[in-house]
């Protein structure tokens, strides 16, 4: 009889998943290409199909690569809307604009500095005006840390960056290239004080409460009120940066997808959903006459300008990777084994070569091993290899970078698989005071050599706290899942699965965690 019933179960579940897996394309589906940002809204768009006759299909990708994709006009026919927390840089490239069509935009989050209530009460800066170059003195004078997002990889990184630079440049109009090169020392002194970095805000968020050692955090001021700990936030008065995040209908959109178009974004602006969405995810709304939460302040905030021009725009996140930000030493654990002969060896080298600069694409060119990095590569089968470290110098990288392309393509695949050996080896390199040290795990199977799981944990946990770096594991092949997440919540790090999509990929999204 228990049998039966689990059948009947059974065969009841899968016929709700036959009824709710409609064609993606679907007549009452809007195909929606957004920023990870977007991700807390889900809950609220489930109820847009019942309340607004629309059902919302969300695709995740990063800010820079979902630029790409429109403006390349990859998105028509596959998206009939993108929802990123700003278009600004998206307009920014050649024939981005004739890709869109209407924009509207759903609610607002600026880009402020929040501290620990303890650290703004020893600063000072509670109760009275504060501004960027106050807090980039007090940075560089090392009176607190922050954490803040990679700007190549997330818009509330380069929201910040735009910002500060701005502010520091004493910008009035559209910011330009001679400002960003006036204030790049500046900058320098501003982002010695940064001790964590990510490639999203939600990620960075939780990365910052398990670290109790940095003092806090840049980031969307929804994010920062959203937090189990309360922060002191801190408005700049001369000025931030917001996200308006513009729902925007794709030019190639067809008129049956406008009418969804339309019904979704009216449905978001009115009162009621206004109000849902600041007590859901504490951004401020965009709807007139919808009374704002007491804990944004009631302030007006100053926009600070923008750039007008894409190559300022990229001049500026390039300063960043490559001359503003604390420097990276990354360390790459490599399965070498032989299972990794044949078309996972060549992925393996062409998404190593990639990060040398071979890929030209916007996001492409920011994930590559950026000036003033160290890059260690520590190949693995049956035993650790011997770690083999780079330098990338700050002038003239391309002699380093021919070299890790070398080192890339020159891997082969033999013998079995110790995983856990081969990390223990990355975590004994000395580590370089002053940079930011992360590690990335790439294995295709299960460990078959050397200590288990069990030991590599009780290794890692008696290192001292300085020697600790988060591990960003890459699942490929055949991985163990499970150890894997394991090794990543334990290390602080995050878990990239490549076994459905390209390593390429992969590898350049894990750049903005670096």
């Amino acid at each position: 009889m228990r049998r039966a019933v689990l059948l009947l179960l059974l065969i009841s579940l899968l016929a709700g998943c036959v009824r709710d897996a409609e064609p993606a394309d679907a007549p009452d589906v809007l195909r929606v290409l957004a920023g990870s940002e977007i991700k807390d809204l889900e809950p609220l768009l489930q109820r847009a199909e019942s309340e607004a006759g629309v059902k919302v299909r969300l695709t995740y990708t990063g800010t820079l690569d979902g630029a790409e994709q429109v403006a390349s006009g990859r998105t028509d026919g596959r998206h009939d809307a993108i929802w990123f927390s700003s278009n600004r840089y998206l307009s920014l490239i050649d024939g981005a604009r004739a890709r869109l069509s209407t924009q509207t935009k759903i609610m607002i989050s600026p880009v402020v500095l929040g501290l620990k209530p303890a650290k703004a009460s020893e600063l000072g800066w509670t109760g009275r005006p504060i501004t960027w170059s106050d807090i980039a003195q007090a940075a560089k004078d090392g009176r607190f840390s922050f954490a803040m997002t990679n700007p190549a990889s997330s818009n509330s990184g380069f929201s910040a960056l735009v910002g500060v630079t701005a502010a520091l440049a004493d910008a009035d109009g559209a910011l330009s290239a001679e400002q960003v090169e006036s204030v790049t020392p500046r900058l320098k002194d501003f982002f010695s004080a940064q001790r964590l970095t990510a490639g999203s805000s939600g990620w960075l968020a939780e990365a910052y409460a398990r670290d109790p050692r940095v003092d806090g955090m840049v980031n969307y001021e929804s994010v920062l009120l959203g937090l189990r700990e309360p922060l002191t936030l801190v408005y700049p008065d001369d000025g931030v940066v917001s996200a308006d995040y513009p729902l925007t209908l794709l030019a190639s959109a067809t008129e049956a997808k406008k009418d969804l178009y339309g019904k979704l974004t009216a449905w978001l602006r009115t009162p009621a959903v206004q109000r849902d969405i600041m007590a859901g995810t504490h951004r401020r709304p965009i709807t007139p006459g919808v009374a704002q939460d007491p804990r944004f302040g009631g302030r007006n905030l100053i926009e600070l300008p923008f750039p007008n021009r894409r190559s300022t725009a990229d001049q500026l996140i390039a300063t960043y990777l490559n001359r503003a930000r604390v420097p990276a030493e990354a360390r790459f654990v490599l399965d070498t084994s032989g299972s990794m002969r044949g078309d996972r060896i060549d992925a393996l080298r062409q998404a190593l070569v990639a990060l040398t600069g071979a890929d030209t694409s916007a996001s492409g060119v920011f994930s590559r091993f950026s000036d003033r990095e160290t890059v260690t590569m520590i190949p693995f089968n049956d035993v650790p290899g011997t770690p083999v470290p780079f330098t990338v110098p700050e002038r003239d990288p391309e002699p380093a970078l021919a070299e890790i392309k070398g080192f890339a393509e020159g891997l082969g695949a033999e013998g079995g698989t110790a995983i856990y050996d081969s990390l223990g080896t990355a975590y004994d390199l000395p580590v370089v005071s002053g940079r930011y040290t992360s590690i990335v795990l790439m294995t295709d199977g299960e460990n078959t050599h050397g200590s288990d799981l069990a030991a590599f944990e009780a290794r890692y946990l008696a290192l001292p706290e300085e020697r600790r770096a988060p591990t960003f594991v890459v699942l490929f092949g055949e991985s163990d899942a499970e150890e894997m997440r394991k090794v990543a919540e334990l290390t602080g790090g995050a878990v990239f699965d490549a076994r459905e999509t390209s390593l390429s990929g992969v590898f350049k999204e894990i750049r903005g965690y670096q």
